[in-house]
């Protein structure tokens, strides 16, 4: 099993949203890296949910790959704001995986308590000028993660 951390903008997607939706398509990465690392997810991958942009960013619950990486339907809408005019339907550009709710944490994860932690010092999300929108997590930064939840 992977385990991949992934963020999103509260007031874009948040965990309420997904909770509501049960699950939900994760469109709009515009990211080579971070759009490879989604093709590499598995069915039934776990997905820690990461507010970002917000008065408390951090980690705030728990979701699963639902469905494996497929195009992306939102570069294609030029009414999209993730509209690509120069991906095309034969060799699209960007994918997107689906993503189901599993839980939502009683309390964040905050950015300064994941930064604290000396067992997480590695996890990419905290690294300087990281702003990928999905990432890996390994087993055990997963395991110390869910120590807080």
């Amino acid at each position: 099993m992977n385990i991949w951390l992934m963020k999103s903008e509260p007031d874009e997607f948040s965990i309420d949203d997904l909770l509501k939706r049960k699950k939900e398509p994760w469109t709009g990465v515009r990211n080579y890296q971070a759009r490879n690392f989604m093709r590499s997810a598995k069915l039934n991958d776990a997905v820690l949910f990461y507010h970002s942009n917000c008065a408390e960013p951090g980690i705030v619950g728990l979701a699963k790959v639902s469905k494996i990486a497929f195009t992306d339907p939102t570069q294609f809408d030029p009414k999209s704001d993730y509209y690509d005019a120069k991906s095309n339907k034969v060799d699209p550009r960007w994918s997107c995986i689906e993503v189901s709710f599993v839980e939502k944490f009683k309390n964040v994860i905050t950015l300064p308590l994941l930064r604290e932690n000396k067992k997480l010092r590695n996890l990419l999300i905290l690294r300087p000028g990281n702003r990928l929108s999905v990432t890996p997590v390994e087993m055990s930064e997963y395991l110390e993660i869910k120590k807080y939840s």
